[in-house]
């Protein structure tokens, strides 16, 4: 079982302290929700997870090693989705999501493509110029990414971002059937919509602002 850990992590941005003496611990299996508002540090916790930035104190562990020991296997591990959706519009929905995994590893049957579009409910969108989807659509095909990936650690901010009620419970199903394959999940997000529409185990850390 892996076991991805943070242990007494500090984060400074701009000269201030967002957060210190901060722990975590998320195991094979399991979503670790962050909670908290806005400017407590859940991105900027989610930023250091990933290796986008470094932490001014504390250390980040997968299966008990530091990940700075191996910066690149730590990145080859996960799967980041930010705020940003990076779809490129003049190209159809199909070939954004192929371009996608073809920078994530071998490239990938079409099969494969229109498998993923469908667990996302774009299944028929595939050939479609992405200008033309909507905000919702948009994130619906940022997440087609996760089903088309092997990485055993999801880092996800605000990933229920402009999806509708079908598009959370599509989202729920991406991250229960990672989790069941033995995959981890940390996810930042608002309220308690995605928890509820998870079967995965769930903890929760909420992040308070340093005084």
């Amino acid at each position: 079982m892996a076991i991805f850990e943070g242990v007494d992590l500090a984060c400074e941005r701009g000269g201030r302290v967002v957060f210190a003496g901060l722990g975590f611990a998320a195991a094979s299996g399991g979503v670790l929700l962050l909670a908290g508002a806005n400017g407590a540090g859940k991105s900027s916790l989610l930023r250091l997870m990933a290796g986008l930035a470094a932490p001014a104190a504390g250390a980040l562990r997968w299966a008990g090693k530091p990940v700075t020991d191996d910066p690149d296997g730590h990145r080859a591990r996960l799967a980041w989705l930010g705020h940003a959706d990076a779809v490129k519009p003049a190209l159809t929905v199909a070939r954004n999501l192929a371009n996608w995994a073809g920078m994530a590893g071998p490239r990938r049957a079409a099969a494969d493509i229109d498998a993923a579009l469908d667990r996302v409910g774009l299944g028929r969108l595939g050939p479609i110029p992405a200008r033309h989807l909507s905000a919702g659509q948009r994130r619906r095909l940022a997440l087609a990414r996760l089903a088309l990936g092997a990485a055993p650690l999801w880092l996800l901010d605000e990933p229920t971002t402009a999806l509708d009620e079908d598009g959370v419970a599509r989202l729920a199903g991406l991250i229960d059937r990672h989790c069941a394959s033995g995959g981890i999940v940390v996810a930042a997000t608002h309220g308690a919509v995605l928890a509820a529409a998870l079967t995965a185990p769930v903890a929760t850390l909420t992040l308070r602002a340093a005084s």
